[in-house]
């Protein structure tokens, strides 16, 4: 029987283009299907799947978790999940859900019990006879501490061994690690139970089309990549700020804290996406390793510098979006006295041919004034000669700003005559929105990464050699800070951040672009 016969109506009539086949058949098992990430994301995007018409209709969801209950009350969780959705204005259809929900099973077992993995595997060679395929993804939404055991449970049970139609691939989501020491520790365990291949290190802004497109602006544009390094750019900004404080996950943050919950990952996959070289293909491993080479390329500071590169922020009392934030050290289960930063703003070189002696900037915090991710490159200024006698043509550098959240787009800064009898020069922005000229539906950020690990393309996943650099580059500053050499300073919710963040630009002659306002408002 065709599979996609029985699929509701209006099945695979959304988002992606005609020419965007159906994953393969697979089973995909997620590791705390009763967690927030699960309901909060994972079902959505699997729901938008299913109305893009990209899921195979042997496509099945097993939910594995130590709560006790049935299939039904599975069902029934993530149902009630998804009509809050609807309720906040989201667009659920009843025929895609039920065709999806259909698919849900639930699987109840510890993740340290071996019984638990004899169950999957029990599952599996069910599905073999009777589907034809064995073929598994496991995703681990879960807590760090369970990504070791339930990695070595899987290779004991011998269910990262692959075949002709049996594919095994391990999900991981962040934090890869607490420092280099652990990553290292973690990525050994992943690849003692299955190849690179077949890890799959999720980053969720990845998924972002506008991270995505970075590529494609960059080098599908003749008239950008050219001036795309050291003898035309001056200096580049990342900005990744949120308006949220540490809401429920305070015992973990401040554990924590922004340097290990961000910049190993987020940011520097932003840095990397933003300094890379191009690849000789979109092959998975051409785009990894020039990325990774980027990471590998910045600059390792001595401990004893990191004052001078380094602003650590916790944020106290104040107001964001017309709602009172109590102060961080008065959050529920933060300790009185943490210093744990709540921001971090850092200088960084990539030391190769392209960007030698070209800081990037990069900042990233909680409880800010407006909730911001972009990518800004400011170009060195035009020669002024031909307006020095000209009071009101003071020229300015070009900026061109990559909006990667909320707004995706793409904004250009560049000066213009006023129109009048004199010649005076003003500042305009040429804006690009996604939302203007696309039409793309809501989405979560996770859809692409899915169907990427359904599909077997890691392109957009993260390799151990990228995971170790990173927090390679972030280890002087993590010990500098256990050490005491790095003051924390407070700065009121609901602004851009400490004052210090301001000084650490201006002591190079450059400013922050405004976080409250942007190139994109």
């Amino acid at each position: 029987m065709n599979d996609q016969a029985v699929l509701p109506a209006g099945y695979g009539q959304a988002v992606l283009p005609a020419d965007a086949a159906p994953a393969p058949p697979s089973a995909l098992f997620i590791f705390g299907g009763y967690g927030d990430l699960t309901k909060r994301l994972l079902m959505p995007s699997l729901y938008n799947l299913a109305h893009e018409g990209v899921l195979d209709g042997h496509f099945d969801v097993i939910g594995v978790d130590h709560i006790e209950g049935s299939t039904e009350d599975f069902r029934n969780h993530l149902t009630e999940s998804v009509h809050q959705l609807a309720a906040a204005g989201h667009e659920i259809k009843e025929p895609i859900w039920n065709w999806l929900v259909q698919r849900i099973d639930y699987l109840s077992g510890d993740f340290e019990n071996p019984e638990t993995y004899d169950r999957i595997r029990e599952r599996l060679e069910k599905r073999m006879k009777e589907a034809g395929d064995g073929n598994a993804v496991f995703y681990f939404a879960v807590a760090p501490r369970f990504f070791s055991i339930i990695a070595e449970q899987l290779g004991a049970a011998g269910l990262m061994q692959e075949g002709d139609k049996a594919f095994r691939r391990i999900v991981i989501e962040k934090p890869f690690g607490t420092d280099l020491a652990s990553a290292r520790a973690l990525n050994r365990t992943l690849l003692s139970v299955g190849g690179e291949s077949q890890i799959y290190r999720i980053d969720h802004f990845l998924g972002k089309e506008t991270v995505q497109n970075v590529m494609a602006f960059r080098f599908g544009n003749g008239i950008f990549e050219p001036i795309w390094n050291r003898d035309h750019v001056e200096h580049v900004q990342i900005t990744a700020a949120e308006t949220v404080g540490v809401e429920k996950r305070a015992r973990f943050y401040d554990a924590t804290g922004a340097l290990r919950d961000m910049v190993p990952n987020h940011i520097f996959q932003l840095l990397a996406m933003t300094a890379m070289e191009p690849p000789n293909s979109f092959d998975a491993d051409a785009v990894r390793t020039e990325k990774a080479k980027v990471i590998e390329a910045v600059r390792r500071i001595r401990k004893s510098d990191a004052p001078n590169y380094v602003v650590r922020g916790q944020y106290r009392a104040g107001t964001v979006l017309g709602q009172h934030v109590a102060d961080y050290r008065r959050e529920p289960d933060v300790d009185p006295s943490s210093r744990t930063e709540t921001y971090v703003a850092m200088k960084c070189f990539v030391d190769n041919w392209r960007w030698n002696g070209v800081p990037f900037y990069i900042r990233t915090g909680k409880s800010l004034a407006v909730r911001r991710t972009e990518i800004a490159i400011h170009f060195k200024r035009a020669p002024g000669v031909l307006f020095r006698d000209k009071p009101d043509c003071e020229l300015s550098p070009n900026v061109l700003v990559i909006n990667v959240q909320p707004d995706e787009g793409i904004s250009l800064r560049f000066a213009a005559k006023v129109p009048g009898r004199r010649v005076r020069l003003s500042e305009v922005d040429m804006d690009f929105r996604y939302a203007d000229y696309f039409k793309a539906a809501p989405s979560t950020g996770y859809e692409t990464l899915i169907y990427d690990c359904l599909s077997g393309d890691p392109t957009l996943f993260q390799r151990a050699d990228n995971i170790e650099a990173g927090w390679s580059a972030v280890e002087p500053i993590l010990q500098a800070t256990s050490e005491g050499l790095l003051d924390i300073h407070g700065y009121v919710a609901g602004t851009s951040g400490p004052v210090m963040a301001e000084v650490l630009l201006a002591q190079d002659g450059f400013q922050w672009l405004p976080l409250e306002q942007g190139l994109m408002p």
